[in-house]
């Protein structure tokens, strides 16, 4: 199946799906594959994996893992059933709400497991706790594990936010792993971090995406943008969502039900003259946490949006849009943001206490806001956690 956004014949970066079957066709030849998948798991031409390995001679595709928003990332909503690839009569076991990972007996007669899914570089997404959740069951049943390396749209220098607690068992897609709100790395990279400090000891093998360095972003790549999920429309969405993504833990809206999710907040009673003249009042403090990006006024009006905010109410916003992605970090715009919101309308901010201190991992940055504490001493909170995981992470780096 092609997708629309073909890549142009330049493209520099080749996806770890054509490395394997170019240059590592060992790790599948002559074997029986379980993969993990969606949408995103193509080639520079639109390709799915599926269709790839099913006309490769010599590999059997025998099941079809999915996760979250399913194999055609189109579904925004909770336990989503088994399946079958109507194109291929192959079995699509969902790994968010259908069968048990543990219960599927059929991955006891695969050879490999390989695992294709795009991530976007952010703490909060679930396909990254996905994998973790798959090498840890080939692991347990002794199958070896492959995972096709992706880029980080979002460019693999920058580490940014807070860093999770210490690592604890990933049981659920839902989980976080134990990384920065921007973590800088690839998904293949997150699955070496993972094997190694949760102890899983999976016979894991990363298949490189080729061509990838760590200052690209997505669009420096030369690939086809195909939405990781619903609310993900295109690269401007990604490089917001490591500090917007918090605002789903509030009464504001992040643009769900609108063209442009999570490049803008709002809702019917934000004052927002009142919260950008706060957010600009301390001039150095404003310097170092709106630095390549542009914040301004804009009415929006989700439709059927998926977290039930505002539907079909106009309602007053503010518009991010960045400037210079290189030196832009959207954690510290959050937080300048949800401390300006707070001092404006503290009677009318509410937050979703489980799931914010789930999103921040903890309740420290909710009582900071509250308590009025200045945005950059949140942030210099930070510091010395991120200078540390830079130097952990250092190992596990591929490119």
């Amino acid at each position: 199946m092609a997708l629309a956004g073909v890549a142009p014949a330049t493209a520099q970066v080749r996806p770890g799906i054509e490395v394997l079957l170019s240059d590592s066709i060992g790790l599948v030849a002559g074997k029986r594959v379980a993969l993990l998948t969606n949408q995103t798991g193509v080639n520079r031409l639109g390709q799915r994996d599926i269709d790839l390995l099913r006309g490769t001679p010599g590999v059997r595709l025998m099941l079809i893992l999915s996760p979250e928003h399913g194999l055609r990332g189109t579904e925004d909503r909770p336990g989503l059933p088994d399946d079958i690839d109507s194109a291929t009569g192959i079995a699509i076991y969902s790994l968010y709400g259908g069968t048990r990972l543990s219960a599927i007996a059929s991955l006891d007669s695969v050879d490999v497991v390989l695992a294709d899914l795009q991530d976007i570089g952010a703490r909060y997404y679930s396909y990254p706790p996905t994998v973790v959740l798959v090498m840890q069951e080939a692991a347990r049943r002794g199958k070896p594990i492959v995972v096709l390396d992706r880029p980080n749209p979002i460019g693999g220098v920058a580490v940014q936010g807070d860093v999770g607690t210490p690592a604890r068992p990933i049981e659920r897609v839902s989980d976080f792993l134990a990384i920065p709100m921007r973590h800088g790395m690839t998904i293949g990279e997150l699955a070496r971090f993972a094997n190694d400090i949760y102890g899983i000891h999976a016979r894991l093998t990363v298949v490189p995406a080729a061509g990838w360095r760590r200052a690209m972003y997505y669009d420096d790549t030369g690939l086809p943008w195909v939405r990781p999920s619903p609310n993900m429309p295109n690269l401007e969405s990604t490089l917001h969502y490591p500090g917007t993504c918090l605002f789903e833990g509030t009464n504001l809206s992040v643009g769900r039900g609108t063209a442009f999710a999570f490049q803008v907040i709002g809702a019917p009673w934000l004052d927002t003259a009142a919260v950008l003249a706060l957010v600009r009042s301390d001039e150095r403090q404003a310097r170092e946490g709106l630095n390549g990006v542009d914040l301004s006024g804009v009415m929006f009006t989700p439709r059927a949006p998926t977290d039930g905010k505002y539907d079909g109410v106009e309602v007053p916003g503010i518009r991010l849009r960045a400037t210079d992605r290189r030196r832009y970090d959207a954690t510290r715009a959050a937080v300048l943001l949800l401390t300006a919101i707070a001092a404006a309308h503290r009677d009318s901010l509410r937050f979703d206490v489980a799931r914010f201190d789930r999103l921040a991992e903890g309740d420290e940055l909710r009582r900071a806001i509250l308590a009025g504490r200045p945005a950059d001493v949140v942030w210099r909170g930070w510091d010395r956690a991120l200078a540390q995981f830079r130097r952990s992470r250092a190992k596990y780096l591929l490119y």
